[in-house]
């Protein structure tokens, strides 16, 4: 039986690219594309594949987020990482978001593929790049005993927090999100007081370091 795939990236052409490449791999099959993460959660609980080969960084939910919904709705789905990022973070925000894989964009073909079978096999992979980092994190949270990402956020609060870190208005937000804007208020307060970050800047910078938001590292460096 075939490995079936959904293929999640902003980049139309890259995902047509994989798409070819994966095609005509024996016991692979994509089932389905998608260009966010809202489009992935869908799609991921329409077609239900085997996994998810899912980009980090896209614009209105992060594929950290995206993979975290999926999973709660749908366990039995595996999720790979494929992305540009090497830093640690964005890693340790993956896994702790459910992902069984992180293999980095510039990799070779081969390597993807042994990665999606490995993880549709019920395993971990983590390209050879990334594993010193994921010992370095862990180590590190074995002193600092502190997650990725603040546990105590619901769903839509990191969806309002990328949104916000990302630069649009509460009344952006809100039609994005087809919510008012006095419950984009509320979801702010709250992140303001769960965080204990009242700026925009510092919620940025939260984002930004818990793998949420697509800001440039030009903006990051920027921020105060």
């Amino acid at each position: 039986m075939s490995v079936r795939l959904l293929l999640v990236d902003d980049h139309r052409m890259f995902t047509v690219a994989l798409a070819a490449l994966l095609g005509r791999e024996s016991g692979l099959e994509v089932v389905g594309t998608a260009v966010d993460g809202r489009a992935a959660v869908k799609a991921a609980l329409e077609l239900e594949p085997d996994v998810v080969a899912m980009d980090i960084t896209m614009p209105g939910l992060s594929g950290i987020e995206a993979t975290r919904q999926i999973l709660a709705e749908r366990p039995g789905i595996k999720v790979l990482c494929l992305t540009m990022h090497r830093e640690r973070q964005s890693l340790q925000a993956a896994l702790e978001a459910g992902a069984s894989g992180y293999v980095l964009k510039d990799r070779a073909p081969e390597v993807m593929i042994a990665a999606i079978r490995c993880v549709a096999g019920g395993g971990t992979y983590l390209c050879p790049e990334m594993t010193a980092a994921a010992v370095a994190e862990y180590r590190t949270n074995l002193v600092d005993h502190k997650p990725a990402i603040d546990p105590v956020l619901t769903p839509r609060e990191r969806e309002v927090l990328q949104l916000v870190a990302e630069g649009l208005t509460s009344r952006e937000i809100a039609a994005q999100l087809c919510v008012s804007e006095r419950t984009v208020a509320t979801h702010r307060q709250h992140l303001a007081e769960k965080l204990g970050i009242g700026s925009v800047a510092g919620l940025t910078k939260y984002a930004i370091r818990h793998g949420l938001t697509t800001a440039e590292r030009d903006r990051r460096d920027s921020l105060p």
